[in-house]
């Protein structure tokens, strides 16, 4: 298989397919502090993409409640335990081997799921859930570690569950692709999405198998795999809300949290993102570094990055995003002046945003958090599509708006 390189392991691995077809890359940033697990994203997914007969069980989106929660269930805890049994004792992170670009988080020494796999019966470590396992997407909903009659204080609760939000990674090395024996599956050139073709599909469920985060899903009634499609007409911007300009999906522009920000970066030859400052993706991921991925150590190069929570154990934590977790959690929770108005981004237009710009704005607070004395400034910052439109201009501070007087009485 060729070598190919994954900048979130910090080295050279395995893959099926080489890398350096595409020309973009599908990608979001979800920010875990803010979500309360409404479940809008869920329904509005639902109801656009999988009402039909054969999709009563297939959630494309869906939030989990963590550690106990997941759909279907026990998925991560599974695949986890199929790379220790594969590698016992070296599933581990070198976090000293470092490099600011090419492995910012250091190097996963273990083995991902394409390198335990034997190369022939299966192309990436997996299991297929039984159906009981997809029909309680909510299980463990709310459902603590422990009560305390105390109660519990940041920065890590003694008792604590964590909402965890999830769509397809539209993986750069997607497990789906690769285990695909009819080429069904596949990345598209134009923006990375992963689609899986359905008059090639003969629903074998490889892909079901190899995906370790489980989107990928069978449909009994069609005998094909489907999966999210990244709402790719609203991406190509053929939405005529938008008049042609690219368009967030229907689980980010639903979220009322305002957790979510989806975009699309530019990607080099490589396959790595190519370097964009101005790209608000680009920056929480590799400048800022507040964003982590869900599982690097699988190898897949997932493309949806999160904001870890901050009262959550960081061991825990550290296993899910990787050894980059308490930096992460120190840029969110003290951020910088450019990190805060690019916060401000989430959920402020459904037009894509491809790059911003800060206007500075005068000094409205001075805070002191854990002991560190910040400023805090009226910052305005300017988002633009593709075609370098300004689509939305929202400030740090949020404005108040006082309601005329005839506005004072609900008179319903």
């Amino acid at each position: 298989m060729p070598d190919v390189y994954n900048w979130q392991l910090g080295r050279n691995m395995s893959y099926r397919f080489q890398t350096g077809a595409q020309k973009r890359q599908f990608a979001a940033v979800f920010n875990i502090n803010r979500c309360i697990a409404c479940q809008t994203c869920t329904m509005a997914c639902k109801s656009t993409w999988t009402f039909s007969p054969g999709q009563e069980l297939m959630w494309w989106n869906n939030v989990e409640t963590k550690p106990y929660g997941g759909y279907p269930q026990h998925w991560d805890a599974k695949i986890l335990d199929l790379q220790e049994q594969a590698n016992p004792g070296k599933q581990v992170w070198d976090p000293n081997k470092k490099d600011a670009r090419k492995a910012p988080y250091g190097t996963f020494e273990g083995k991902t799921i394409f390198e335990t796999a034997d190369g022939v019966n299966q192309q990436a470590t997996g299991y297929i859930p039984t159906e009981d396992e997809w029909k309680a997407p909510n299980i463990f909903e709310d459902t603590a570690t422990k009560y305390s009659k105390e109660g519990v204080t940041l920065p890590e609760h003694s008792g604590w569950f964590f909402y965890l939000q999830r769509i397809c990674n539209h993986c750069t090395y997607p497990a789906c692709v690769a285990a695909c024996p009819r080429n069904a599956a596949y990345k598209r050139e134009e923006d990375g999405i992963v689609l899986i073709d359905q008059q090639r599909c003969r629903g074998y469920r490889k892909c079901v198998e190899a995906c370790p985060y489980k989107k990928s899903m069978y449909r009994p009634s069609t005998r094909t795999s489907e999966k999210c499609i990244g709402c790719y007409p609203r991406v190509e911007g053929t939405d005529p809300l938008t008049d042609g300009l690219p368009m967030e999906t229907r689980c980010m522009t639903a979220c009322i949290g305002k957790i979510r920000l989806q975009g699309v970066v530019n990607v080099g030859a490589d396959g790595q993102w190519v370097e964009d400052r101005q790209n608000p993706l680009y920056y929480l991921v590799h400048v800022a570094k507040i964003a982590l991925p869900l599982y690097p150590q699988f190898g897949t190069q997932p493309n949806v990055y999160y904001i870890p929570p901050r009262w959550v154990p960081r061991a825990h934590l550290e296993q899910m995003f990787g050894p980059g977790v308490q930096a992460a959690i120190d840029a969110y929770t003290n951020p910088s002046r450019e990190t805060l108005a690019v916060l401000q981004l989430f959920r402020a237009t459904q037009e894509i945003i491809f790059s911003y710009k800060i206007e500075q704005g005068p000094k409205t607070a001075e805070l002191t958090i854990a002991g560190q004395k910040r400023e805090i400034y009226n910052d305005t910052i300017i988002g633009y599509s593709s075609n370098g439109k300004e689509v939305v201009r929202v400030t740090v501070d949020e404005p108040l708006i006082e309601r005329p007087d005839r506005f004072a009485m609900n008179t319903i």
